[in-house]
């Protein structure tokens, strides 16, 4: 995964409370992405966000991380598809090929994609990078944006 793009924003979350700001920055600066790759340590935050990105748009359904399925699939206003990936869990990038992750990147629908860096070989050309890092006092959270 390529680490070098354009920087587009960075918003600071000192609660839960910012989370839904946050949401708001990120599908701003989304604009007509359909990629977005979501890094950052075990429980900083990703799958908050996500939740919060997909109340925003209109899912109505429970948004949960879909460590165990690979990817969940969520319907939003209008009747659009989300797609929610999480490949935390797998072994090999095959695991991911398996599921037709390709397909479900090149679908022309919104993915959401958190532990991107566990599928180098199998992401698109372009996307969006955001990435979440708690401070050491674990109080502030930072939420950096990069178009790639």
């Amino acid at each position: 995964m390529a680490s070098t793009g354009t920087h587009k924003a960075e918003f600071k979350m000192s609660s839960l409370a910012d989370v839904p700001a946050a949401a708001s920055v990120l599908i701003a600066a989304a604009g007509q992405e359909l990629i977005l790759l979501f890094e950052g340590p075990m429980g900083a935050g990703k799958t908050t966000l996500i939740k919060e990105i997909c109340l925003q748009l209109g899912v109505q359904e429970n948004v949960s991380s879909p460590t165990f399925a690979l990817v969940n699939e969520y319907e939003a206003a209008g009747g659009k598809l989300i797609y929610h990936f999480d490949f935390y869990r797998i072994n090999e990038e095959r695991e991911a090929l398996d599921i037709g992750a390709p397909e479900y990147f090149e679908s022309g629908r919104l993915c959401l994609i958190e532990w991107p860096s566990m599928i180098p070989h199998l992401l698109p050309e372009h996307y969006l990078l955001v990435k979440l890092q708690p401070a050491l006092d674990g109080e502030v959270r930072t939420m950096t944006i990069n178009q790639v």
